[in-house]
C-alpha cells in the first residue's frame, strides 16, 4: 500500500497459492462509516489499487492446521511486534485508502500474532494479551476489506487466542476485545448477507471462518451471551451449503475443510446452538456429508483424508448424532459412515508412520464409535464398525504401554477409552471372545492408578473423569471381567475412591459433582459390590459413600433446576442404595434422610405431564424393587403415608404398560420377576383391588418362560404365594386359579438342587400350601428376643398349667415364636421388620403370607406387636386377651391380632377358620370374652352372621 511504511512489514513464507480477488469491489461504498469504524475519506485512483492488489500475498499460511508446505519465520519477542510505529502505520494505511483499503496490512498483522504463537506452541498468555488488547482499540474493519483480509484476520486472532477473554482481564480491555469481535461479526454479516453475492466467497475462507467461531465458543465465548456470534454463523451456514453443492470445481471444498466444517458445526452444537432449531445448519450438514462420502470413496489422492481428518470427522458425527442428529432419519449419515468406517481399519493397519493415528486421535476414535452405538447404530449389523474396533485395539495397546512421553495418554483420553471400550462391550462386543480388548483394558488400568495417585496437577482427573472412569471399570466387571481375579481392576478402584470422597467434600465448585454424576457413582459402586467388592472390607468405598449421601440430599431438595435428578436417576440412585444396603451398607440415619428426600421427586415425575419426566417400564420396576429391598432390610420412614402414595402412582404406571399391548414387551424376565417380587414385599402398601389385573399378567408371563435360575423361580414362587394368600386372607376375594401356578413353580423348582437355605424354605412353604409331602428338610436359625422370653415367662406363670413350646417347626415351616398344642394356637411376637417401613400398622408380605400358611395348616394365630409389650401393664392386658380366647377355645379356632390403639378399652381383631371357613364379622372386646367366660350378660349385642366359605388358593 504505501511505501512509506518502509522498515514496518509482517513477512510470510506462502506457498504461491494467493487469492485471487474480482477486480470489483462490491463491499466499498461511498460512506466512510462502518460497523464500529470511522474513517477519512481519501480518493485513491483505482488503477493504483488495483495495481496493489495484484501483489497480495496472504495465503494459506492462516489455515486452521498450517500446510506442511508452509515455513513459518519464529519472530522472537512479542514486543518487536506491537510497537507504536507499527500500530500507527496501521491506523494511517486504514485511514489513507478509506473504504478502498483491502483490509491486506492488516490481515498481515494478524497473521503474525498467530505466528508467534504457533512458535511457542501456546495462546497468548494473560501477561501478552493485557499488552496486546489495548493498542487494538482503532484495529477497525472498514467496506473495502476483502473476504480474504476478513476471514484471515478473524481466524488469526482467534488461534493465538486474542479474543479469548482471560478470567482477570480488566473492564477496559474486556470492552475493547468485545467490540473488536463485534466489528469483525459485522462485516462477516455484511458480506455474507450482500444481494447479490459477493463473488470473493471462496470454500477456504467459509471453512476457515466457520472453524475460529466455533473455536472461539469452544474457548470459552458463551453463545447465549454473543447474539452476533449466532447472527453471523446463521448468515455463514448457507454459503456452506452452497460451496457443497457446487458443481464448480473452484468452489469445492478440500478434505481439510470438510473434515474442520463438521468439527465445526459439532462444537457449535455441543456448545448450545440447537439443531432441531437451525434448519439451516441441518442442511449445510446434509450437503457435507455428502462430500464425505464422495471424498472417502474417491480413488483420487487428493481428495484423501488423513488419520486427523477421519478422526474429527468421527468424532463430529458423533456430537452432532449425541445431540439430536437422528441415525434413521439422516441415510446421507450413514451413508457418510459406512464411507468413513474402512478407512479407519486401513489408517489402523498402515505401516507408514504418516498414517498413523496419534495418542488423541484413537482416544477420540473409540469414543466415537462408542457414541455411536449408544445412540442406536447396532454393533451386530455394522460389521466395518467391529473391524475398525478391532483395528484399533493393537495401537491403543502399544500407546498405553510407550514409555515416550508424547505416546503418553492424558487423564481425559483414560477417562473416555475406558468409557468407550465398556459401552462397546455392554453393547454386544464380547469381552472373552476378544483377546486383544481384554490386553487393551489391562494396559489401560495402571494409567488410571498412576493418574489417580499423582500428586501433578496436570494428571488430576476431574469429576467428570473420575464418574466415567468408575461407572466404566463397573460396567466391565458388570460384563465378566472378575473383579477377584484381576488386581489391575481392584487397584485402579482403590485408587480412585479417595478421589471421590475428595471431590464430594470440596468447597471449590470445579470440584462438584453434577446430579448426573452423583447417580452415575452410586449406581457404579453399587454395581462393584454386587460383582464381589466387600463393603464391609473396603474403608474407602464406605467413607466415598458417607461423602456422597449429603450430596444426594442437598440435590434433592435443591429448588434450582440444575440440580434436579432427571427420572433415570432417581431410579438409578433408589436401586443403587437398595444394592448397597442389601450388601451391608446398613441402615444409617443419612440413608434415611437421602430415601425421604428422593420420594417426592419420584411422585412428582411419575404424575408429571411432561413426557420427558416420566420413569420407563424398567424405571418404574426398579423403583418398586429398591423400595421394597429397601424396607425389608430395615428402612423406617417417619410417614409412611407417603411411602404409600409413592407405591400408588408407580404402580398406576407399571398396570398401564401392562395393560398396553404395545408396551407389554418392554417387561423383561429379570424385570418382571423383581416387580413380583417388590408387589409382594410392600404386602398391604399395596391395595390389592389395585394390582389383581397386574399380577394376573405378571404370573402368566412367568410361567411361559421356559428356563429360570433357581434364584428367580424362588422369588416367583414366594411373590405367588403372597398374593395368594392375601386372596386367601381377604374374604371377598376368589382366586383358586392361582394355585395352579404355585404347583407349577414347585415342579420346576423341585427338579433343581435346593441351593441355599432360603430356597429350602420357600419349597417347604409351597407344598405345605398345596397339601402335599414336604420334599426337603430345611435348617431354620433360631432365634429368641429377650422381650419374647419375658412374655413367655409372663404367660407361663399367669396359666401355669397351660403348655407352651418356643421356636416349634410345624409342618416344615419356619418356627413359629410360641406354640399352645392344646388349643392349636400359635403366638406370633411381631417386630418391626414385620411391617412395612416398622409402622405397626401395615404387615408385609412375609407376615401375611406365614399367617395365611399357619391358618391354611388349621391353626389359630394370635399376633402381638412388640410396641405393645413396652412394660409391665401393657404386658398383663395382652395376656389377659390371651386369657379370654383361650377361654371360648377349642370351640371357636381363628387368628386373633392384638394390633390396636388403647389395650385397655380397644378392641383386638380376631379371624376363625375351620377348613377354609371364615366369619366376617369377627370383631370381639376383651370385655365381651371375659363376660363370656364368667357367663355374665353382655353389655351389647352382636349380630353374628352366617360362615362364608373362602376357597381355598
Amino acid at each position: 500500500m504505501d511505501r512509506g511504511g518502509a522498515g514496518i512489514s509482517w513477512k510470510h513464507t506462502t506457498s504461491g497459492n494467493d487469492y485471487k480477488r474480482p477486480d470489483d469491489h462490491a463491499g466499498a461504498s461511498g460512506s466512510g462509516q462502518y460497523g464500529y469504524a470511522t474513517v477519512r475519506q481519501v480518493n485513491v485512483p483505482r488503477p493504483y489499487l488495483r495495481k496493489h492488489n495484484e501483489c497480495h500475498t496472504a495465503s494459506d499460511a492462516c489455515s486452521a492446521n498450517d500446510p506442511s508446505g508452509h515455513s513459518i519465520k519464529p519472530v522472537h519477542g512479542f514486543n518487536a511486534l506491537i510497537t507504536p510505529e507499527k500500530m500507527d502505520w496501521l491506523v494511517r494505511v486504514s485511514a489513507r485508502y478509506g473504504d478502498h483499503y483491502d483490509g491486506k496490512t492488516h490481515s498481515q498483522f494478524a497473521c503474525s500474532i498467530k505466528q508467534y504463537t504457533s512458535g511457542a506452541k501456546r495462546l497468548l498468555n494473560q501477561s501478552e494479551q493485557c499488552q496486546l488488547i489495548p493498542v487494538l482499540h482503532n484495529f477497525k474493519v472498514t467496506p473495502g476489506w476483502t473476504w480474504r483480509s476478513l476471514t484471515t484476520t478473524l481466524h488469526s486472532f482467534t488461534s493465538a487466542g486474542v479474543l479469548t477473554p482471560h478470567k482477570y482481564m480488566n473492564k477496559e480491555d474486556r470492552e475493547t476485545q468485545a467490540a473488536l469481535l463485534s466489528n469483525l461479526l459485522d462485516a462477516v454479516m455484511h458480506k455474507c448477507n450482500q444481494k447479490p453475492e459477493t463473488r470473493d466467497i471462496d470454500a477456504q475462507g467459509a471453512a476457515n471462518l466457520l472453524w475460529a467461531l466455533a473455536k472461539l465458543v469452544n474457548n470459552g465465548l458463551e453463545l447465549e451471551k454473543t447474539p452476533k456470534l449466532k447472527e453471523a454463523v446463521a448468515a455463514l451456514l448457507p454459503r456452506v451449503k452452497t460451496k457443497a453443492e457446487s458443481k464448480a470445481e473452484k468452489d469445492h471444498f478440500k478434505p481439510q475443510e470438510v473434515a474442520n466444517l463438521l468439527w465445526a458445526m459439532a462444537k457449535l452444537v455441543d456448545n448450545g446452538l440447537e439443531l432441531k432449531k437451525t434448519a439451516q445448519l441441518k442442511e449445510a450438514v446434509a450437503a457435507l456429508l455428502l462430500q464425505v462420502k464422495t471424498k472417502a470413496e474417491s480413488t483420487a489422492e487428493k481428495d484423501h483424508f488423513n488419520a486427523q481428518h477421519i478422526a474429527n470427522l468421527l468424532w463430529a458425527v458423533a456430537k452432532l448424532v449425541d445431540n439430536g442428529l437422528g441415525l434413521e432419519q439422516t441415510p446421507k449419515l450413514k451413508e457418510a459412515l459406512a464411507a468413513l468406517l474402512p478407512q479407519v481399519k486401513t489408517k489402523a493397519e498402515a505401516k507408514e508412520e504418516k498414517d498413523r493415528f496419534k495418542t488423541q486421535e484413537v482416544a477420540n476414535l473409540y469414543w466415537s464409535m462408542a457414541k455411536l452405538v449408544d445412540n442406536g447404530l447396532e454393533l451386530e449389523k455394522t460389521p466395518k464398525l467391529k473391524e475398525a474396533v478391532a483395528a484399533l485395539l493393537p495401537h491403543l495397546k502399544a500407546k498405553a504401554q510407550a514409555k515416550e512421553e508424547k505416546e503418553h495418554f492424558i487423564p481425559q483420553h483414560i477417562s473416555n477409552l475406558l468409557w468407550a471400550l465398556a459401552k462397546l462391550i455392554d453393547n454386544g462386543l464380547e469381552l472373552e471372545k476378544t483377546p486383544k480388548l481384554k490386553e487393551a483394558v489391562a494396559a489401560l488400568l495402571p494409567k488410571v492408578k498412576n493418574k489417580a495417585e499423582s500428586k501433578e496437577e496436570k494428571d488430576h482427573f476431574i469429576p467428570q473423569h473420575i464418574v466415567n472412569l468408575l461407572w466404566a471399570v463397573a460396567k466391565l466387571v458388570d460384563n465378566g471381567l472378575e473383579l477377584k481375579n484381576t488386581a489391575k481392576l481392584r487397584e485402579a478402584v482403590a485408587a480412585l475412591l479417595p478421589q471421590v470422597k475428595i471431590k464430594a467434600e470440596s468447597k471449590e465448585e470445579k470440584d462438584h459433582f453434577m446430579p448426573q454424576h452423583i447417580s452415575n457413582l452410586l449406581w457404579a459402586m453399587a454395581k462393584l459390590v454386587d460383582n464381589g467388592l466387600e463393603l464391609t472390607k473396603t474403608a474407602t468405598l464406605k467413607a466415598a459413600l458417607v461423602a456422597l449421601l449429603p450430596q444426594v440430599k442437598i440435590k434433592a431438595e435443591s429448588k434450582e433446576e440444575k440440580d434436579h435428578f432427571k427420572s433415570q436417576a432417581v431410579a438409578n440412585l433408589l436401586w443403587a442404595l437398595a444394592k448397597l444396603v442389601d450388601n451391608g451398607l446398613g441402615n444409617t440415619p443419612k440413608l434415611n434422610e437421602v430415601v425421604a428426600a428422593l420420594l417426592p421427586q419420584v411422585k412428582t415425575k411419575a404424575e408429571s405431564k411432561k413426557e420427558k419426566d416420566h420413569f420407563n417400564t424398567q424405571g418404574s420396576i426398579n423403583l418398586l424393587w429398591a423400595l421394597a429391598t429397601l424396607l425389608d432390610d430395615g428402612l423406617v420412614l417417619e410417614k409412611t403415608a407417603k411411602l404409600k402414595e409413592v407405591v400408588s402412582v408407580l404402580l398406576y404406571h407399571v398396570k398401564t404398560k401392562a395393560e398396553s399391548k404395545e408396551d407389554r414387551d418392554d417387561f423383561n424376565t429379570q424385570g418382571t420377576i423383581n416387580l413380583l417380587w417388590a408387589m409382594a414385599k410392600l404386602g398391604e402398601a399395596i391395595e390389592l383391588n389395585l394390582v389383581q389385573s397386574t399380577f394376573d399378567f405378571l404370573v402368566d408371563r412367568i410361567s411361559k418362560i421356559r428356563q429360570l435360575s433357581q434364584q428367580n423361580l424362588s422369588m416367583s414362587l414366594w411373590g405367588a404365594m403372597v398374593f395368594c394368600a392375601r386372596f386367601y386372607l381377604d374374604s371377598d376375594s376368589n382366586k383358586s386359579s392361582l394355585e395352579k401356578h404355585i404347583g407349577e413353580l414347585l415342579s420346576c423348582l423341585g427338579n433343581t438342587p435346593p441351593g441355599n437355605k432360603q430356597v429350602q424354605s420357600v419349597i417347604a412353604m409351597a407344598a405345605s400350601w398345596l397339601g402335599r409331602a414336604c420334599p426337603v428338610v430345611p435348617h431354620y436359625q433360631i432365634v429368641i428376643s429377650e422381650l419374647q422370653s419375658t412374655f413367655r415367662d409372663q404367660l407361663q406363670s399367669s396359666l401355669p398349667l397351660l403348655k407352651i413350646e418356643e421356636e416349634k417347626s410345624l409342618n416344615s415351616l419356619p418356627p413359629v415364636d410360641l406354640l399352645l398344642p392344646d388349643y392349636k394356637v400359635v403366638i406370633d411376637v411381631q417386630g418391626p421388620f414385620h411391617y412395612v417401613s416398622g409402622d405397626f400398622k401395615t404387615r408385609n408380605g412375609s407376615t401375611l403370607l406365614k399367617i395365611a400358611l399357619l391358618q391354611k395348616a388349621g391353626y389359630e394365630v394370635i399376633e402381638i406387636p412388640v410396641n405393645k409389650l413396652d412394660n409391665q401393664d401393657s404386658m398383663k392386658i395382652v395376656i389377659e386377651q390371651i386369657k379370654a380366647k383361650l377361654a371360648v377355645l377349642p370351640e371357636v379356632n381363628g387368628s386373633a391380632s392384638l394390633n390396636s390403639g388403647e389395650w385397655a378399652a380397644d378392641e383386638a381383631y380376631f379371624t376363625a377358620d375351620d377348613g377354609g371357613q371364615c366369619s366376617d364379622d369377627c370383631y370381639f372386646t376383651a370385655e365381651e370374652y371375659l363376660e363370656e367366660q364368667i357367663k355374665k350378660p353382655k353389655k351389647r349385642k352382636r349380630k353374628r352372621k352366617k360362615p362364608v366359605k373362602t376357597a381355598a388358593c
